[in-house]
């Protein structure tokens, strides 16, 4: 899936209203593109006006320069219809109007163009964008950002149909090597809340998370095991002893410098930082917060302290995926969301797509000038796709990476050697071999223009006519789409997609330059 990264920050040294925007993974190499600029005065007016109307929380300043006076209320009549109508209640078009403007300062010059080619070439290989934005400036990152709309009457960039919205952060390390699974295993823990009965809502959220929706063939299995008010080593224990890859938390949360509070007991506190130590090394892929300000930073004086919201905790720390709330959110609201989002995981689907269908769903439920729908914001670590379970295809053609075959089998063995003097020769797995510069690959290229997780190559099995046909796939996943193939018209690009092998194609990693590669299939 074609992939356009964004990046946000305040330009030290030159005003504290200037700023750059630039592009920090584009699906083609003139896509990376830079702007400088300066923050509007009426961007400021209207975040004002926005948090007195929605925020439940204490007024967060864009600068130190900012002032506390109350600003003039934003000119309504620039969202109207021909009619010279007002399209709505108010806080729809204040909905609306702050949408647009965040949209028309972000979205200028290059950056709008680098935008629409990345969108066209996703619609070119019938897929989505995936659009990730990093807001490296503390007191941009309350922001509904989910909200930025082009035009009146369109979508919000969170409800595209052609493109997929989540927030991450390039402060981070790579990743080992993820495998998608089979099931979902959920460990739901409730923490300490006043408001909640926790028994009656642990038993709520158990059958939200495990419930099997009707066709359950298209469902993956879900297995969710719950911890009520734990201390902190009892939750250590059960993350250590048994394998899970979602952690669920529902309860009591409040900002802090640390990655924010969550209440395990009454005065049992657990802080962002303290948690990602047990998370990362336990292997949790996704951590989801129903906890009022789990995406919220903490502040000082009305300023965002930097790197201080949970989410952005956990991220950096090597989480995967995190998901949390941007401002308070109501019991009923949070239910209605995790139901469709856990159901549209368990369909197989990446965890950015799962987000967008369940935050369609509250819009259509609680409205689109109600806050319910901006209120989910996800993090995903920039070397993750997302995908949590494997498709249904995948699940059903790919062979394990442990998979041997028998003696006897008359399957053929395919191979990539190097064809320069000497060169090496790589037996490929069974499952994926995985192509890059650094030493957790299966094949490493020590070349300068070549990524850290380059390229793969993978097998997919069918039966045709009671014979195992064998077919291996060359995907891209470099910086910069730098993955060739010799066709009849010369080397061409990969750029993201699948390319099926045939034995005797040549391949190239990074330069164009470099060092030739071919494909082989031999028999056993």
């Amino acid at each position: 899936m074609p992939s356009l990264n964004l990046a946000i920050a305040r330009l030290l040294n030159t005003g504290t209203d200037n700023f750059a925007i630039w592009v920090v993974k584009a699906p083609y190499p003139s896509g990376y593109v830079l702007r400088d600029c300066v923050w509007p005065v009426e961007l400021t007016q209207v975040w004002q006006e926005w948090q007195q109307m929605f925020a439940g929380h204490g007024r967060l300043d864009i600068s130190p320069n900012s002032t506390s006076q109350k600003s003039n209320p934003f000119p309504i009549d620039l969202i109207s219809t021909p009619s010279g109508q007002t399209t709505g209640p108010y806080s729809s078009r204040l909905m609306q109007y702050l949408g647009m403007n965040l949209w028309r300062w972000v979205f200028d010059g290059q950056i709008l163009g680098s935008l629409e080619r990345s969108r066209g070439m996703a619609m070119g290989q019938h897929t989505r964008l995936r659009f990730r934005l990093e807001i490296r400036d503390p007191d941009l990152i309350a922001f509904p950002w989910e909200i930025m709309q082009r035009e009146p009457g369109q979508s919000a960039m969170s409800l595209s149909q052609d493109l997929l919205f989540s927030r991450t952060s390039t402060e981070v390390d790579a990743l080992p090597y993820l495998k998608t699974d089979q099931a979902l295993s959920i460990l739901l823990v409730l923490g300490h809340d006043e408001k909640l009965q926790l028994e009656q809502e642990a038993a709520i959220l158990q059958q939200i998370l495990a419930d099997t929706p009707g066709n359950s063939q298209r469902y993956a299995p879900c297995v969710v095991n719950q911890l009520i008010q734990p201390t902190p080593q009892q939750l250590i224990d059960e993350l250590e002893t048994k394998a899970y890859n979602v952690f669920f938390y529902a309860g009591h949360g409040l900002p802090d410098p640390d990655g924010g509070l969550l209440f395990l007991r009454a005065e049992m506190p657990l802080n962002g930082i303290e948690l990602a130590q047990v998370l990362t090394r336990t292997g949790v892929k996704l951590a989801v917060f129903n906890a009022c300000w789990g995406a919220q930073p903490a502040a000082i004086n009305h300023q965002a302290i930097p790197a201080s919201s949970l989410a952005e905790v956990l991220i950096r720390h090597g989480v995967p995926a995190v998901l949390g709330m941007r401002d308070k959110i109501a019991d009923h609201e949070s239910h209605s969301f995790i139901q469709a989002f856990t159901e549209a995981l368990r369909s197989h689907k990446p965890i950015d797509e799962a987000v967008a269908q369940a935050r369609q769903e509250l819009l259509t439920l609680y409205k689109f000038n109600q806050p319910a729908w901006t209120l989910p914001v996800l993090y995903l670590h920039p070397d993750f796709n997302g995908e949590l379970i494997k498709n249904l295809d995948e699940g059903i053609t790919e062979l394990p990476d442990t998979a041997i075959p028998d003696v006897g089998s008359s399957l053929p063995i395919a191979c990539l050697r190097s064809l320069t003097p000497k060169g090496k020769t790589w037996l490929l797995r069974y499952g994926v071999t995985r192509i890059g510069r650094t030493k957790d690959n299966d094949i490493v290229i020590p070349e300068p223009s070549v990524s850290k997780r380059h390229a793969e190559i993978f097998c997919r099995n069918t039966l045709t006519d009671a014979t195992l046909v064998r077919t291996y796939y060359l995907q891209d996943f470099s910086t910069y789409g730098t993955t060739w193939f010799l066709g009849p018209n010369g080397w061409q690009q990969i750029l993201r997609e699948e390319v099926p092998l045939k034995s005797g194609m040549q391949v190239k990693f990074g330069s164009a330059r470099g060092e030739t590669w071919e494909f082989v299939i031999e028999d056993s």
